[in-house]
């Protein structure tokens, strides 16, 4: 193939030259004669190229490939193989009169004499196209070559059509000639017609004669001296007056100047959809799709008997007919061609703007048509053949930028052409044409299978006969039957109307018709299949009816199967029917009236006289009244109730008859409506009547939607992934959504697990996708109520991007057809939209749109949004991911009505937009189900990658922090430190994508590129003016600290303001710009650029607290590197990725393992990612103990060499930041075990974590670091170290400017200073701290820092006996917890709850069954397992409960394992909480539990329970606030066996109304509320605790 440069299309060209690259130059520059046909005769040279292999490269593609991609890449491989072509011929003056299927017809139009030189001239374009593009070697293994055929002689040329529509054809012998010559000729072979070579040079040629007088092979041309072929071609120029003039353009019909005339003839000759396009300005790109059509191909064969002219009237009369049956349907003739016998029209239904719901019937109905009229009409025809295929075909143009054709390719196409051959004489069409029309099976004729010639599998072939009326009435049945394992969801409102209408019939004896009205999918059949139980339980008569369109048009029908269901004759058989028919009529109906009913159920009674007397209105009358009669009879013993659905298809005269009925009948009529359907006269009326209800179907809500694809898929619950999936493409279609999962079944891209098998830890990364999803599970949908039922959950494959999941054919088809039902700009804007994602901007939109202003994005936006096409997004109406996961339906159904009634304001909300753009209306989400799929699905590959690569340039810039997290990456210093190492070397990052062949790799590598180091943030900022006065001097107490803070925020400066006052955007970041980001460097092959964002994407999800998105983006990213090999020396990745990188994917996975529970696996990752950033972890004690040494008097300093160089500072820090992160998670991970071995490890990890702080330049960093070992400290007992650590970041935190990062260290240390205060027993202090730190927090949006101020707030106000705070703030934290997965929240809070049930003076949060069915559910879990804290506090409770109720083997259970946990807990507030439960359950035990309960442990003694209270006050040293009721529990203990029988109940369980001091103070349950009014957030950032003036009220430090 040539690999030359191409000609590039201009940006903006005229509509003239826009309409003649569509056209040959022998339109463009013809002179209309004005009658029709024109007929005109000239003498030329004709070219034809046919491309051989390209059908049977059609057929492997289709038996190989998915049907829109092997279209796809079909398409591309011809239009780049025909361009090349086409591109020659043009510039060998050639004019391309149309390229058909696989062949190319060109003309060179001279006199006679110039035959011969053209003739040589056309010869040397034929070989040196045979040169060049003989053949074409594909991927697919099958080759393309070329047979080319040439003929000279008179060619007449004739335009058919009218005034709206005219075609172009090019006919006479010589035309006949060309196609023989192609046909004899081979692969690689030129062939002349006899007729050229008479009037050919023929000395100059070397041929080989084929056949006489018919043909000659041509082989090569002579060289014969002087013979210059150069200046034989420009001699030939001068015969072509159309030749290109200039070097920048092949036609010179481009360049013409503008002319409404020449407008006006040429537009005649194109489709109206690509008129629509090319009006709108529409670039070439973009008119290409990938679709479904059915497509007609009519044959008319003539006797050769007729003469020319009269053959061109009949093309005329039969071309305007079909042109008129088709457009009636929906369709469009697409072109005329001739053949040797006669002529075929090409039409095709579903072109882009032409989609209609019954597309494939409109087809049949109108070939039937056109099959009868040219039977009937056009006298010289010799036989018509009409073929019918649907399928997937390209639409759009194909072949060189100058001179291109609109066409359709595909398998179909090619099926089309064989079924004329194949089927004479008959309208066919194939299965799926037959299946998809949903004709009835009468009106086809199944025809015997025929081998067609590079056709493997033509499939089931059809003859369609018209509509002809079958004589038969129908059946009962209803569309869908109740399924006992999936009951009827949101429809309870439905279920009650009927049930409302059931009692209002039988009481006041009227008729009830209850009407629901709902779109396609709505679960209306459904809906009428549980009334139908309903009904025939209660012993109810139903008589049931499924009507179809086909109905509508059958006078009475609907009654007439109605009364043939009531005599049950539409069962019986045949022959029987008449007996059966008089049975039921005897006693009710004049045996002399039983023959009107003759011709309605086909029986024959004796006619009688008085009905031969009767006019055939009053015969109808009189079968109407004896119908009412019978029915009126059958009410009186049973109810009955006529079912009806798709009432839409009644027929006018049976809804004359039901109103008739309902208001004389006391009968009860259900039936379902699509609302899209205008109803006749008579149906209106029946909607008016006063006995008639219309309810409209709404659609399922999130939660009723998931538990339905749970039933669908055979789980309990889904991933949060295919929840989002299901959310966008459903909108709460209960049919899209049963559709889309078994998609998904069949495509076999869900994997499923055991929900009951326990889980345990895993040692590899790739096997974790279950208990990623058992972790963030927080409902269950059960599909029965077996309790020994099996339980699955499923996950999503690794490799699977849900986000580019083909839609099913049916939901393409559906959605297409909505799509379709918008003007061109409207679909244009839908499908830049739809590459965009989901959500997008009207910046990116507008940035997407060529040529498009402001104002007529506004203007289109409007128009949709008013359709409801689109909405306008708002932050605070947003259905976020988080949302759509709460176990209430509360919320989601909250945001519907929200978003419905944003939809009335939203045109003008709209028109205010020109004005005020403000941040909440410049985005957008669409709010049609599907069809942002069907849109995206519709652009082919290539213009859907350069789209892709448009999105993702214009987000690049966007994809960090938000302003008021000045814009930093989310792994810090990201870009910096893979930058760095590519710009030393000065090569591109993405120099090993241009090895890849790929079209785009130059546009690719020039335009998108990772966020390079020159796009840095603020790395360092001078403190502002008025905050100098803050650093003087050092805070020296906690009292000075809070003074100082207070003092901070009092001050209005632009400083503050910026950062502080502007709320926290990342996760609209996340969710509108780097989720997005990774979808579209996927779609254009950039992995490399993908793997950086997803490590963005998954650290932005850690920092929001989103574990499970940080697991999904972190397996996207393993995905892309490939599975890692058994042997490291192997490992090689598909990515090529720096080492920083590899470093942060390990520290990243290493955080989400161990928030799921994953210790080991965690460990050992974080040990990886310290390997790679070059500081090794020790694996041994000893090891341990050699690096603490080296910790404790001597550290290198990492930035200890000054450098000037900022990049590299950066590059260094991010380094830095990835080491301490990785040593605070195995700080973490060591301190889950209180033994030695792990305290030791934990204890160098700080020790490193705080040397590497040092080192930084960031004193948040700092702080944050004094903050982990401080708490820490505390957690092993060592006091001094605890008060000195924090006293440090106290100093620390006195020098911070207090820019925004800077102040949550600060919120983090007020927390940690919360904490502290509490243990130390100075409540009211801790509790003022709790409040503040809650509200920064909050402000900042750190969920997971929220929930930890939250806890501690809980435990002051709880040991405060604030009992109604403490409800509140449970309140709160429930309201942070619910919105995620936090099991371990979850955890705390339920522990919480636990406290506040068994202590809390009866005040209630939660039921104690709900707080047992979680521990229950989740206990086994690898989360909570490594929480022995947490846990050890939650069985004790739990023992404790069931204390009070006396059941003993329960509270056995949960003794023992609490037994288990607490050798494993540590000095923490958890750990010391759970200390003092289990003590409270020892004592207990040793009191009052009978000695004869124990069934699984021994009892303890009350030496061993003394052992305990000692080893709690050495290990608990560091939380003295539990302290004097420990004494006080082992007082009760040593006194013992004396005031056993005298302890009572209250005072077992009153742990702190004993005093925890001695000075507690007693409150009020009004002055609580009137001390902290309202919610948890109506305090601000001023409120801090006046501490001078609570010194006083507060509680003494309790001494150990």
């Amino acid at each position: 193939m040539a690999t030359g440069k191409r000609e590039a299309a201009p940006p903006l060209w005229p509509v003239e030259a826009r309409l003649a690259a569509l056209l040959p130059d022998l339109l463009v520059f013809r002179k209309p004669r004005g009658s029709e046909p024109e007929f005109a005769t000239a003498q030329g040279v004709l070219l034809g190229v046919h491309v051989t292999g390209f059908t049977a490269l059609m057929d492997r593609f289709s038996l190989t490939c998915k049907s829109e991609h092997g279209m796809d890449k079909l398409a591309h491989i011809f239009s780049y193989y025909i361009s090349d072509i086409v591109e020659h011929v043009l510039c060998f003056g050639g004019d391309i009169l149309n390229i058909t299927g696989n062949v190319l017809l060109a003309l060179w139009m001279v006199e006679h004499k110039q035959l011969s030189d053209i003739i040589t001239l056309v010869a040397k374009c034929s070989l040196e196209i045979q040169e060049k593009f003989g053949i074409y070697h594909t991927r697919e293994g099958q080759d393309l070559q070329l047979k080319i055929g040439l003929s000279a002689g008179r060619i007449s040329q004739v335009i058919i059509g009218d005034e709206q529509r005219q075609y172009l054809l090019v006919i006479g012998r010589d035309v006949d000639d060309v196609q023989l010559a192609q046909r004899l000729a081979q692969a690689n072979e030129i062939v002349l017609s006899w007729n050229c070579w008479k009037l050919c040079e023929q000395y100059m040629f070397e041929v080989e004669i084929m056949r006489e007088d018919e043909a000659v092979k041509l082989r090569d041309m002579r060289i014969i001296d002087p013979f210059n072929f150069d200046e034989h071609f420009d001699k030939c120029l001068d015969y072509l007056p159309h030749y290109r003039t200039s070097a920048d353009t092949f036609r010179t019909a481009l360049e013409l100047d503008p002319d409404s005339v020449l407008e006006q003839t040429l537009r005649k000759h194109i489709m109206k959809n690509i008129l629509k396009k090319i009006d709108e300005g529409q670039p070439v790109e973009y008119v290409s799709e990938l679709r479904t059509v059915t497509i007609v191909l009519v044959s008319l064969e003539f006797h050769r008997t007729a003469w020319m002219l009269h053959l061109c009237h009949l093309i005329q009369e039969a071309a305007l007919y079909i042109s008129t049956a088709i457009e009636k349907g929906g369709g469009q003739l697409s072109r005329i061609f001739m053949f040797e016998k006669g002529c075929m029209f090409l039409c095709i239904f579903g072109l882009p703007g032409d989609k209609k719901p019954d597309e494939c019937a409109h087809a049949l109905e109108s070939s039937f048509s056109i099959f009868s009229f040219c039977w009937e009409n056009l006298a010289e025809t010799k036989l018509v053949s009409i073929s019918i295929t649907n399928g997937p075909v390209f639409c759009g143009v194909v072949g060189a930028v100058a001179r291109h054709e609109y066409t359709v390719i595909g398998p179909k196409v090619t099926l089309v052409a064989r079924m004329i051959s194949a089927y004479p004489g008959l309208v066919s069409c194939d299965e799926v044409t037959y299946l998809r029309s949903m004709l009835p099976a009468y009106n086809f004729k199944k025809l015997p299978e025929k081998m067609m010639k590079n056709i493997s599998n033509p499939g089931k072939m059809y003859a369609y006969l018209g509509h002809t009326r079958c004589i038969m009435f129908g059946k009962r049945h209803l569309a869908r039957k109740r399924n006992e394992n999936q009951p009827l969801l949101d429809r309870e409102k439905e279920v009650e109307a009927f049930q409302m209408a059931q009692k209002g019939c039988l009481h006041q004896k009227k008729g009830k018709a209850i009407l629901y009205e709902g779109g396609k999918g709505y679960g209306k059949s459904q809906l009428l299949a549980e009334i139908n139980f309903l009904a025939q339980k209660e012993g109810h008569r139903v008589l049931p009816l499924k009507l179809k369109e086909a109905d509508s048009k059958q006078y009475f029908y609907a009654i007439q199967t109605l009364m043939a269901i009531f005599f049950e004759i539409d069962t019986c058989p045949s022959y029987y029917r008449q007996e059966c028919l008089h049975r039921q009529l005897r006693g009710m109906v004049e045996e002399t009236l039983h023959c009107l009913f003759n011709d309605l159920f086909f029986v024959k009674f004796p006619l009688s006289f008085e009905v031969s007397h009767m006019d055939d209105l009053s015969r109808q009358k009189k079968v109407k009244a004896c119908f009412i009669q019978v029915l009126q009879e059958a009410v009186r013993e049973t109810p009955l109730i006529f079912l009806i659905d798709e009432a839409q298809y009644m027929d006018a005269a049976s809804w004359e008859f039901l109103g008739t009925l309902l208001s004389s009948v006391p009968i009860i009529m259900v039936m379902t409506l699509t609302p899209t359907f205008t109803l006749c006269g008579w149906a209106q009326n029946f909607l008016q009547s006063p006995h008639t209800t219309l309810m409209p179907l709404s659609m399922l809500g999130a939660t009723s939607l998931f538990r339905m694809a749970c039933w669908e898929l055979g789980v309990v619950s889904i991933p949060q992934e295919l929840q989002i999936y299901l959310l966008r493409r459903c909108f709460g279609n209960p049919l899209y959504c049963q559709i889309l999962c078994e998609d998904l079944l069949s495509k076999d891209i869900l994997l499923f697990h055991d929900l009951q098998k326990q889980e345990e830890e895993n040692s590899k990364w790739e096997t974790l996708s279950a208990n990623a999803m058992k972790s963030a599970m927080c409902s269950i949908f059960l599909a029965s109520s077996e309790e020994d039922q099996e339980l699955y959950v499923c996950t999503v494959k690794d490799d699977v991007n849900l986000d580019i999941i083909l839609l099913p054919p049916l939901l393409k088809e559906i959605a297409v057809n909505q799509l379709d039902q918008l003007s061109p700009e409207e679909q244009l804007l839908v499908k830049c939209a739809a590459v965009i994602g989901h959500s997008f901007h009207i910046d990116l939109l507008h940035h997407l749109l060529p040529g498009w202003g402001k104002n007529k994005l506004l203007q289109v936006l409007r128009a949709l949004v008013d359709t409801h096409v689109l909405h306008w997004l708002n932050k605070n109406k947003e259905l976020s991911a988080g949302t759509i996961l709460l176990p209430s339906i509360e919320i989601i159904e909250q945001t519907k009505k929200k978003r419905k009634k944003s939809d009335i304001g939203s045109a003008s909300t709209l028109r205010l937009l020109e004005e005020q753009t403000p941040h909440e209306t410049e985005m957008l989400e669409f709010g049609m189900p599907l069809l942002r799929e069907a849109a995206w699905e519709l652009w082919p590959k290539e213009q859907l990658i350069a789209l892709h690569l448009e999105c993702a340039c214009f987000l690049r810039d966007l994809a960090c922090r938000c302003g008021s997290c000045h814009r930093g990456d989310f792994v810090p210093f990201h870009r910096f430190a893979i930058c760095s190492s590519k710009c030393s070397s000065g090569t591109s990052r993405f120099c090993s994508y241009k090895d890849t062949g790929s079209v785009l790799t130059k546009v690719i590598t020039d335009k998108l590129q990772l966020p390079s180091s020159q796009d840095g943030f603020p790395f360092q900022k001078k403190p502002f003016c008025k905050q100098a006065i803050f650093s003087n001097d050092n805070c020296r107490t906690e009292e000075e600290f809070l003074d100082r803070v207070n003092r901070m925020l009092a001050q209005t400066t632009p400083e503050k303001d910026m950062t502080v006052t502007k709320p926290c955007h990342c996760e609209d970041v996340l969710q509108l710009v780097l989720s997005p980001l990774t979808l579209h460097c996927l779609v254009i092959g950039e992995t490399t650029c993908a793997f950086y964002y997803l490590l963005e994407a998954a650290a932005a999800s850690l920092d929001l607290a989103d574990n499970y998105m940080a697991f999904f983006y972190l397996r996207k990213a393993s995905s892309l590197l490939g599975q890692p090999s058994a042997f490291s020396f192997l490992k090689k990745h598909k990515v090529k990725i720096c080492q920083f990188e590899e470093a942060t994917f390990c520290s990243l996975r290493s955080e989400v393992c161990f928030n799921m529970g994953q210790i080991t696996l965690a460990k050992k990752l974080a040990r990886q990612a310290l390997r790679l950033l070059k500081r090794n972890f020790p694996w041994t004690w000893f090891g341990a103990l050699f690096q603490t040494l080296l910790e404790k008097y001597w550290h290198s300093s990492f930035l200890s060499q000054p450098t000037n160089n900022l990049n590299e500072i950066k590059k260094k820090l991010a380094v830095l930041q990835q080491r301490v992160h990785c040593l605070s998670l195995l700080r973490q991970l060591y301190n889950l075990e209180a033994t030695a071995s792990n305290q030791r490890f934990a204890y160098l990890a700080i020790l490193m974590q705080k040397n590497l702080a040092e080192e930084f330049a960031n004193e948040a960093q700092v702080i944050s670091t004094y903050v982990d070992l401080s708490q820490y400290s505390q957690s092993t007992g060592d006091r001094e170290r605890w008060l000195n650590s924090e006293k440090m970041a106290i100093q620390k935190c006195s020098v911070c400017w207090f820019s925004r990062e800077e102040l949550l260290a600060t919120a983090q240390l007020m927390q940690s200073l919360a904490y502290t205060k509490l243990c130390l027993g100075h409540l009211d202090f801790s509790i003022s701290l709790g409040f503040q730190a809650y509200e920064m927090c909050r402000h900042f949006k750190k969920p997971a820092l929220e929930n930890l101020v939250l806890s501690v707030l809980f435990r002051s106000a709880f040991l405060k006996k604030k009992f109604a705070l403490c409800v509140r703030v449970l309140e709160s934290q429930w309201t942070l917890i619910s919105q995620g997965h936090d099991v371990l929240g979850l955890a705390c809070f339920y522990s919480a709850c636990l406290d506040l049930l068994l202590y809390g003076k009866g005040l209630l949060c939660r039921p104690f069954g709900e707080c047992l069915h979680f521990i229950q559910h989740y206990e086994h879990s690898c989360i909570l397992t490594s929480q022995s804290n947490v846990m050890l506090g939650v069985h004790s409770s739990l023992a404790m409960w069931f204390a009070l109720d006396s059941q003993w083997d329960l509270f056995e259970h949960h003794f023992s394992k609490a037994h288990q946990l607490v050798k494993r807990t540590n000095a923490s507030l958890f750990g010391s909480h759970g200390f003092v439960r289990f003590l409270e359950c020892q004592v207990l035990m040793l009191h009052k539990m009978p000695k004869s309960v124990f069934l699984h442990i021994l009892p303890e003694t009350q030496s061993q329970t003394l052992k305990y209270f000692k080893e709690f006050f050495s290990r608990c040293v560091t939380c003295p606030v539990y302290h004097q009721w420990v004494s006080e529990l082992k007082a009760s203990v040593v006194s013992g066996e004396k005031s056993e029988a005298s302890m009572p109940w209250t005072n077992m369980l009153r742990p702190f109304d004993t005093c925890l001091t001695k000075t507690w103070l007693e409150e009020d349950t009004i002055e609580e509320k009137n001390s902290h009014e309202g919610h948890l957030g109506i305090q601000g950032f001023d409120r801090v605790a006046d501490v001078k003036k609570n010194k006083d009220e507060e509680i003494q430090e309790c001494k150990c």
